[in-house]
């Protein structure tokens, strides 16, 4: 395989670590094709930069094994580079008794995942110790869970792709892909190759990308944006390191939260708001084609019946500042509406559902001839993208 020509298309942070996985091993000749005209610009560029430990995630999924491989991997990365890297520690904390269940399902997942040094605290004067201003009557804490900078680890990682002579090359949308002969020829509007292999880390427009072999509709992306609240310096010392709500397991998103950046600034968010364009970081950004296209799928109604209430509740919050503060302000109470100065950034989710409404919880790969493309991959995806890489190499490009 050492002589094959590989193409990757999407240059965020999975598809950089898919080079540089690719190039470091000397499986092939690598080119990266990314549409903007700069690395992470998407997903990866708008995350709350969280290494996560794997509290969530059903034990033996893909998402909790590579979640496992990719923190270490990624805290090896940023501890040779010199890069970022701050166990901060995070508290999911239950606010009432009807929590505590929930509660008990994270702590089960998390030690069956094996994060490190897990803690259970039903002692509020111990949930004190580890965040002063905290509301609660029991939580875990992950003492190990991370904030970094994922921009700057993509560029990093692109630093070595280049360094081992693989190409990355931006402004390149591609338009088309066809297998021929044996090769994959790949189109963009300012240059047509023909490659081995190619493996599509596409993000936002993964099912557009699957579209352009032939696969499967479903699953398709359904863009959720997170909307996040910056507070005020003066009110950073509210949140040491991060505080979780426990999340509503019918839901794949974890709720509002506070975390403090790895530059100590402290955010509150984000929130779950169905985006009207797949790049949609706001309400003014607006697709009628992506809109339509998720209304229509055969799936809309049955989600719509299942989540509307949790999809109104998150729509109002968005759209209403006090309703923002409410759901912050149930685990820190000394919080006020002055403290919340401004909104500081938006990411869009690229959350994969089915054709019945199901929202996927894994990650997923299809496999089309010569072509392999990454359905699936929300978070923890950045915290588990060198692991990704691993993943692929072994089980799609090795065979």
């Amino acid at each position: 395989m050492g002589a094959e020509r590989i193409g990757i298309v999407g240059g965020g942070i999975v598809g950089i670590a898919l080079a540089r996985e690719l190039t470091l091993r000397g499986l092939g000749e690598v080119t990266v094709l990314e549409k903007e005209h700069r690395l992470a610009e998407h997903q990866t560029g708008h995350n709350s930069g969280v290494v996560h430990a794997g509290l969530y995630y059903r034990p033996g999924s893909l998402k909790a094994r590579l979640c496992a491989i990719g923190r270490r991997t990624i805290r090896e990365l940023c501890q040779e580079r010199g890069l970022p890297y701050r166990e901060v520690g995070k508290l999911v904390v239950a606010v009432d008794e009807s929590e505590l269940e929930p509660l008990a399902e994270i702590e089960r997942r998390s030690r069956e995942n094996g994060v490190p040094d897990l803690a259970r605290i039903d002692d509020v004067g111990r949930l004190r110790e580890i965040e002063p201003h905290v509301a609660g009557i029991a939580a875990v804490h992950s003492p190990h869970t991370a904030i970094v900078d994922y921009s700057t680890i993509t560029e990093a990682m692109a630093q070595d792709v280049r360094a081992a002579g693989g190409r990355i090359l931006l402004g390149q949308e591609v338009t088309a892909i066809a297998e021929e002969h044996g090769r994959v020829r790949v189109v963009t509007p300012y240059l047509e190759e023909e490659f081995d292999r190619v493996i599509a880390c596409a993000g936002l427009q993964s099912d557009l990308v699957a579209g352009l072999v032939g696969a499967d509709p479903s699953p398709k992306i359904l863009p959720f944006r997170g909307e996040y609240w910056a507070l005020s310096p003066e009110a950073n010392d509210l949140c040491r390191g991060m505080i979780y709500p426990v999340p509503d397991p019918r839901f794949p998103f974890l709720g509002v939260h506070f975390t403090r950046g790895v530059y100590d600034d402290v955010h509150l968010g984000p929130s779950a708001v169905p985006a009207l364009a797949r790049e949609g970081y706001n309400w003014r950004r607006i697709s009628m084609r992506d809109t339509w296209a998720s209304l229509t799928w055969p799936g809309a109604g049955a989600l719509f019946r299942k989540h509307w209430y949790m999809g109104v509740d998150e729509v109002s919050a968005s759209l209403i500042k006090r309703r923002y503060f409410n759901k912050a302000r149930k685990f820190v109470p000394e919080l006020r509406m002055q403290d919340m100065v401004g909104k500081s950034t938006a990411g869009v989710r690229a959350q994969a559902w089915d054709r019945d409404g199901t929202l996927l919880d894994d990650f997923a790969v299809d496999q089309i001839g010569r072509v392999t493309v990454l359905r699936n991959a929300p978070s923890p995806a950045a915290t588990s993208s060198i692991a990704i890489a691993g993943y692929l190499i072994e089980h799609h490009l090795t065979t």
